[in-house]
């Protein structure tokens, strides 16, 4: 058997745990009460047994060796959700550039795909997709 995970969490540094809280509560995500929030981490969940850890930078530079990444110059990582539809992909990019996001490309239909993206208050670049499986498989 395949080795899997039985939950994942990103963890991706911020400046104001507040201020990405209430972005991306704003957009409709969760916090997960199962993790301890407060000024230096909050847990979102962004689906079934996945979060996403907004960790101050500060605090972070404790957990790594390493520089983090100058999200104003450098990608990271994408963060990639699908989503149940082309309306939903369209809704969480629109109300996150309403909360102070940017948006990240002009959306892309590729027909049994639609893809459209944004980048958070931190630069973290976000996609988000609407897949439709029966298409992708030449049946719809």
């Amino acid at each position: 058997m395949a080795l899997t995970s039985t939950f994942t969490s990103l963890n991706l540094h911020v400046k104001n745990v507040a201020q990405s809280k209430a972005f991306f509560t704003g957009i409709g995500f969760e916090i997960n009460p199962q993790f301890p929030e407060n000024e230096n981490a909050v847990a979102i969940v962004v689906g079934d047994n996945l979060q996403v850890m907004l960790i101050a930078e500060s605090f972070f530079t404790t957990l790594t060796e390493r520089e983090t990444v100058d999200t104003s110059k450098y990608a990271q990582l994408t963060i990639a959700l699908a989503f149940e539809s082309r309306e939903k992909v369209d809704e969480i990019v629109n109300t996150a550039v309403s909360l102070g996001g940017k948006l990240h490309a002009e959306p892309e239909d590729h027909g049994f795909m639609y893809h459209w993206g944004f980048v958070d208050l931190d630069g973290h670049l976000w996609a988000i997709n609407y897949m439709n499986a029966d298409a992708a498989q030449g049946e719809g």
